[in-house]
């Protein structure tokens, strides 16, 4: 099962309110404005700003 699409056309970066990309796979939600992803873990985004992954190392997974 996907994620909702008009859940993910909805939320936004819990800290700077800016756009979110839905990475391919759904495995995360990438803002670019703060270069952070929040992951997507058994098809529920984990919007929490101390759970974001910095982009860097989420690009190292």
């Amino acid at each position: 099962m996907a994620l909702n699409k008009e859940l993910v056309d909805i939320l936004v970066c819990p800290k700077c309110k800016g756009e979110l990309e839905l990475l391919s796979g759904e495995v995360g939600l990438s803002c670019s404005a703060c270069k952070v992803v929040y992951p997507v873990k058994d098809e529920i985004p984990i919007m929490l700003v101390d759970e974001a992954i910095p982009a860097d190392q989420w690009e190292k997974k």
